[in-house]
Order: structure tokens, then C-alpha cells, then sequence
């Protein structure tokens, strides 16, 4: 698995589908699907806005995500960092980026490589696996 992590238009899916030498149809948009997370693809984008979605349906995104676990391993996972700035006031909003940050740990471990995105520049952070 890869985890691509950055902040919102920062190039996380330009740099995937170049360095990966993937089309606009190899990418699941989670934005647009709603609180099951699709893995026919081999590139799920906008993680945020599934978890957000899960939430919202009362599913709890860690035991979804570890239930799918198997079929992420060749996957490409993007992300937008959603930690940085003011904490929410909203009770919602902030659980969502709590859960958000807890997702990405979690991915991270069990990734052969996290990149990280920063004004269309990546950084590699890690290219270890967690096997447990």
C-alpha cells in the first residue's frame, strides 16, 4: 500500500497518477459514493470525505478500514490532511478529524510507503511495513 498525505490542493493525485502511470478511471472518488469504501480500484482518493461519511452513517471508520485491510495492500491511498489549522467548535467536525488522523496512523503502518505532499513537492516519509 501507499499513503499519500498533504493538504488540500497540494498535488497528491497529479503526483499518483504520474509516478504510477495511472488514468482518471483508475481512481475511486469518495467523495462522491457515500460511507461504503470501494477497493476495485487501484487508487481511493479523498479519504477524508469517506471517513466524514461513515461517521455520519454511524460506522466506525478504524474497524471498517482494518476489516478491509487484505484488499488495501496494493492500493494507493490519498488523503488530505485535514489536522492542521483551528480545531472545529462543532462536535461533528471535530470527531471527523480526530478519526481522520487516527486512519492515517494507522495506514501508515501497514504502508510500504508514505509520501507526503507539500506545494506539488513529494517527500517520502517511510518506506517500511507493519506485518501485524
Amino acid at each position: 500500500m501507499k499513503l499519500i498525505v498533504g493538504g488540500e490542493y497540494q498535488g497528491k493525485l497529479d503526483y499518483a497518477l504520474g509516478r504510477f502511470g495511472l488514468a482518471p478511471g483508475d481512481v475511486w472518488f469518495c467523495e462522491y459514493a457515500g460511507a461504503r469504501l470501494n477497493t476495485d480500484k487501484p487508487v481511493i482518493y479523498k479519504l477524508e470525505r469517506w471517513i466524514f461519511d461513515a461517521l455520519r452513517a454511524g460506522l466506525d471508520p478504524d474497524a471498517e478500514l482494518e476489516a478491509l485491510r487484505p484488499g488495501l495492500r496494493d492500493k494507493i491511498i490519498i488523503c488530505t490532511d485535514v489536522s492542521c489549522g483551528v480545531v472545529p467548535a462543532d462536535p461533528e467536525r471535530r470527531a471527523w478529524r480526530e478519526a481522520v488522523g487516527r486512519a492515517c496512523a494507522r495506514l501508515a503502518r501497514g504502508s510500504d510507503e508514505v509520501v507526503r505532499m507539500f506545494c506539488g513537492i513529494p517527500t517520502i516519509l517511510t518506506q517500511w511495513r507493519d506485518e501485524g
